[in-house]
């Protein structure tokens, strides 16, 4: 009975989980494309490059304790309230920090706005420092439906704004209102909606416990985001604003398809993975699982995104933004191991290896200062190959200690995806052809309509006839999710 309750919460959970990133990510790609109509690179090159400084003030304030508490087995009420006590806290200090560098962080891109800017959108830090508790006590009961009903409006009020705004001539500051507005309205809204609130208690012994596992997420985290802003960093540095605009709206597009569809597994199936976190048998089956699901939805997604970047913005967008097409089509291949990274991390974080998830990082950092020094000399595309390279060479040391933790190794990973990859990659190429016979004789929009059609179905057929086990396994949420307990299955997940 554990058992099945277990897989229909999870099953439950991704369903929610699948419909408030769908929501908030189409609403995201929405008003992105349509602020790319109002706005130049020049106004997104700016946003970038203070993305890096705001993320590492995030995770300041985040510190690991998120995937601490949600890890924990035995979380008390004492551990919330100083978890919550803990990140204001944090907020507060990281909001100083920014406000406090945001001259030299001007100074750096030689870029006067960005003061006045870094310190406005420094505010969302303090802001999400008061939902951090709450989401992660949601997230624990698996509850997206609430989450779901929080953030869908949040994002559509946001976006309504922002648009306005970009519509009226307030160019990067149109911007600024959505990142702040978002949160500000989920945070309130999840006060309102979710019953939890902090005790007066603050324990130093539950302070201790969790960030002795958190502390080293949390220097993984820092690690991570500048050296996955690095690129940012190293474009805005040598490159135009407009250079760095169009790399960033091409990176944004990627993180919104694979938050969607990669995010949504992976956030609802890590509280019932930590679960079961002693039995390596039971969760080698489970991460099997994830793996195969995941890939099912990112690999068509990014390469089809790919062969549809050029006429997808000529169609959409304005002529300034075509030389961000081959930027983004190189991200969609360097996306496509972004499962398997993941996977394997959460396989470090869920056995409570966070010091292994912190030498990796070290080691697969030292690969991308590596990279980066060699292939700049090559300009932007060069770079972007280099983030290719890096990308596969992250795997190797990523995919070591799953062979040891759980018993699942690179080679049966692979084994895994291959078939999902090999009818990606045709249905990629029925796709292409099909775009270059129709092109010429149809309207832009009715011909990426049919292509869309034609790849997809190609795609859904082929994995019908091979019997890919990945498209079961997702089948089988979606029925998890409109049956009766009674009902559920027995196998995990």
């Amino acid at each position: 009975m554990q058992k099945q309750n277990l897989q229909q919460k999870t099953a439950t959970g991704v369903f929610w989980n699948f419909l408030e990133l769908t929501g908030r990510q189409g609403i995201s790609i929405l008003v992105t494309l349509l602020l790319a109509r109002f706005l130049t690179p020049g106004d997104f090159g700016l946003v970038a490059m203070l993305s890096v400084f705001f993320a590492i003030a995030n995770a300041l304030m985040d510190a690991g304790f998120r995937q601490a508490l949600i890890r924990k087995k035995d979380a008390t009420p004492v551990d919330y309230s100083t978890m919550f006590y803990t990140n204001l806290a944090l907020g507060f200090l990281s909001y100083g920090l920014l406000f406090i560098s945001a001259p030299a962080i001007a100074s750096f891109y030689d870029e006067p706005r960005l003061i006045l800017l870094t310190r406005v959108v420094g505010l969302v830090v303090i802001v999400n420092s008061f939902q951090f508790v709450q989401v992660v006590e949601l997230t624990r009961r698996l509850d997206f439906k609430t989450q779901f009903k929080v953030t869908v409006p949040a994002g559509v009020i946001s976006g309504v704004v922002a648009v306005l705004m970009a519509s009226r001539g307030f160019e990067v500051w149109s911007l600024v209102a959505q990142m702040v507005i978002s949160p500000l309205l989920i945070t309130v809204s999840l006060w309102g909606i979710n019953k939890w609130r902090p005790s007066f208690q603050f324990s130093f012994e539950s302070f201790k416990d969790l960030f002795g596992f958190g502390s080293k997420l949390f220097l993984s985290g820092i690690l991570d985001i500048v050296f996955r802003n690095l690129y940012v960093i190293v474009i805005g540095k040598l490159f135009a604003a407009s250079v760095v605009g169009c790399y960033f709206f091409a990176t944004k597009i990627i993180e919104i398809v694979l938050g969607q569809l990669s995010g949504s597994i992976q956030r609802a199936t890590y509280p019932a993975l930590a679960s079961i976190q002693d039995d390596d048998p039971r969760l080698k089956a489970a991460y099997r699982k994830v793996i195969m699901a995941t890939v099912y939805l990112v690999f068509p997604a990014m390469l089809f995104l790919a062969a549809l970047a050029r006429p997808l913005f000529t169609l959409l967008l304005n002529p300034k933004w075509l030389p961000a097409v081959p930027y983004l089509q190189l991200l969609c291949v360097a996306a496509l191991v972004y499962p398997l990274h993941v996977v394997n991390l959460n396989v470090l974080q869920v056995k409570g290896r966070s010091d292994l998830f912190l030498y990796l990082e070290i080691l697969k950092k030292t690969i991308v200062v590596a990279v980066i020094f060699v292939s700049v000399r090559f300009g932007i595309t060069g770079l972007l190959l280099g983030q290719i390279a890096t990308s596969l060479f992250a795997y190797i040391p990523n995919s070591f200690f799953s062979t040891r933790l759980i018993g699942y190794p690179a080679r049966e990973q692979l084994q895994d995806i291959l078939p999902t990859l090999a009818i990606t990659l045709l249905c990629s190429g029925v796709l292409v052809a099909a775009g270059m016979l129709l092109e010429p004789v149809l309207n832009l929009g009715f011909s990426v309509f049919v292509q869309i059609l034609i790849g997809g179905s190609f795609y859904l057929l082929s994995a019908r006839i091979i019997k890919l086990e990945a498209q079961r396994l997702l089948w089988d949420i979606l029925k998890e999710r409109f049956s009766s307990p009674q009902l559920s299955g027995t196998e995990d997940l």
